[in-house]
């Protein structure tokens, strides 16, 4: 309560002091002019309004996909007295191109009624909101159902989405899924005397150049960088060019992260999920 104080008093004092939540991180993210403005609010949180906050970097919105294609065949089956669930469901899921979620109803004489494909549909793509790689949602896949069966009595839109959300939790990982970073697009201007310096800025951070374009003595370097490493960059920039250069950055694409940041990623996810099972 008394972080929300201090935030409303602030943003109504000072345009450039912003705020949101963020859903799917759970953070709040403030943004300013620059680390020492933020670092002055902060301080006066905890002075002024008494407020116990806990500050970092903003958490990376990571994702995964997966590889290859795999068969899915999974029941569903539960009696708890009186009429139970039933649902049987088969199928392949495998990658698309376009990074989006599609599904494909091929089920033919009717081994799955009509309506209980939409129930179905919802289950899958309920099921990509934590993927069970790195926890992070799931992209680019396409699901096909081709074939199933269910019960007279016992068969729900319930048990055919649960029975769906299960297949993915089953066969997932056999479809060789991956881990994706965020990439940015780092557009960087400053006078030509420090183009190395800048580029060494940008390969210290996995960045990979794409372009440098030179005119009247100044140069423009653009870049793509993961997000990851882009944290602090304002103040690592002015340092190394005497506060000469400036950037700035927009998100590019996802791209499959390198292999120890996947192992860190994959590390935190099973630590918390055995932290969450016990």
């Amino acid at each position: 309560a008394n972080m929300a104080k201090a935030m409303g008093r602030f943003t109504r004092e000072d345009p450039t002091f912003t705020t949101h939540h963020d859903d799917e991180t759970g953070d709040t993210i403030v943004s300013g002019m620059g680390e020492l403005h933020l670092e002055v609010y902060i301080e006066r949180m905890k002075r002024e309004f008494k407020a116990i906050v806990e500050t970092g970097a903003p958490q990376v919105k990571y994702r995964e996909t997966i590889t290859q294609s795999v068969e899915f065949d999974y029941t569903h089956k539960k009696q708890t007295g009186g009429s139970g669930q039933y649902a049987k469901v088969m199928g392949t899921f495998g990658p698309s191109d376009d990074g989006e979620f599609h599904f494909a109803n091929k089920v033919v004489g009717g081994r799955i009624p009509t309506e209980y494909i939409g129930a179905c549909e919802k289950g899958f793509a309920t099921s990509l909101d934590e993927g069970q790689y790195i926890g992070h949602p799931v992209t680019g896949m396409t699901v096909t159902l081709v074939d199933g069966a269910f019960h007279a009595v016992d068969s729900s839109d319930m048990a055919f989405t649960t029975a769906c959300r299960a297949a993915v939790r089953k066969f997932y990982l056999k479809a060789k899924p991956v881990a994706l970073e965020p990439l940015m697009t780092v557009s960087i201007e400053g006078p030509s005397e420090f183009q190395g310096d800048i580029i060494k800025t940008l390969m210290q951070r996995r960045g990979v150049i794409v372009g440098t374009t030179e005119d009247d003595g100044f140069i423009r370097v653009d870049a793509n960088v993961p997000l990851a490493e882009m944290f602090g960059y304002a103040s690592v920039l002015r340092s190394s060019t005497q506060g000469k250069a400036e950037f700035s950055m927009e998100f590019a694409r996802y791209a499959p992260a390198p292999s120890e940041v996947t192992e860190e990623l994959v590390r935190v996810y099973l630590e918390k999920k055995a932290a969450g099972n016990k």
